[in-house]
């Protein structure tokens, strides 16, 4: 008998093999034959769930998204449960953690989204799902800090979408200083930042 074949485990894995081939050889060799032998496909499976390049750096995008959104959904979870019994300092320095660079996935899902960002700037198959990723962070971001001060964690001084954006920026400059200045700034140096940012927070600084 043939072997059925699930789409979408089908269309993970052709995902996952263009994240791997800019990952370790840059998004301009993610060409649907480097992809396809990179996934042990021909290329012609690879065309049943894409049409061009285009399409396959909207597919990999969207699986690199979902692949942050898995691990950050349980700490947001529990933050934003407005009964939960939680550290809410430690918490949300854990769910923002999971941006930076701290271990080896996120360090390449890092080197992963800097290729993507910086490519959407002229791409615009890819800006439309780099702003969506944004402002969807964004948008956790304010609920969380908004929790926090509703709760009595931060001052009502605190302007959350100031400090959102200020958050972002900062998260998004360690990330940068870690992948490209390793020797500088390590995954500790960058944790070190981010706990001493959110203690000034909850200190009304």
């Amino acid at each position: 008998m043939p072997k059925i074949v699930d789409p979408e485990e089908r269309r993970q894995a052709v995902a996952a093999a263009v994240l791997r081939v800019i990952g370790r050889d840059g998004l301009e060799k993610a060409s649907l034959r480097n992809v396809a032998d990179e996934a042990g496909l021909a290329i012609g499976s690879v065309r049943h769930y894409v049409t061009d390049q285009a399409d396959l750096m909207t597919l990999a995008l969207r699986e690199l998204g979902r692949r942050v959104d898995r691990r950050i959904h349980a700490h947001a979870e529990r933050l934003l449960d407005p009964d939960a019994d939680i550290d809410r300092r430690a918490g949300t320095e854990d769910l923002l953690a999971e941006l930076l660079p701290l271990d080896r996935t996120r360090h390449e899902e890092a080197v992963l989204w800097l290729a993507f960002t910086t490519a959407a700037r002229t791409r615009p198959e890819l800006r439309a799902r780099a702003d969506a990723l944004h402002a969807g962070m964004h948008t956790l971001v304010v609920r969380v800090l908004s929790e926090w001060q509703r709760v009595g964690g931060l001052p009502d001084a605190v302007a959350v979408e100031v400090e959102a954006l200020r958050l972002s920026a900062l998260l998004d400059g360690l990330a940068l200083q870690v992948v490209l200045q390793p020797a500088h700034v390590t995954p500790d140096d960058a944790r070190r930042v981010l706990r001493r940012h959110l203690d000034a927070l909850r200190a009304g600084f």
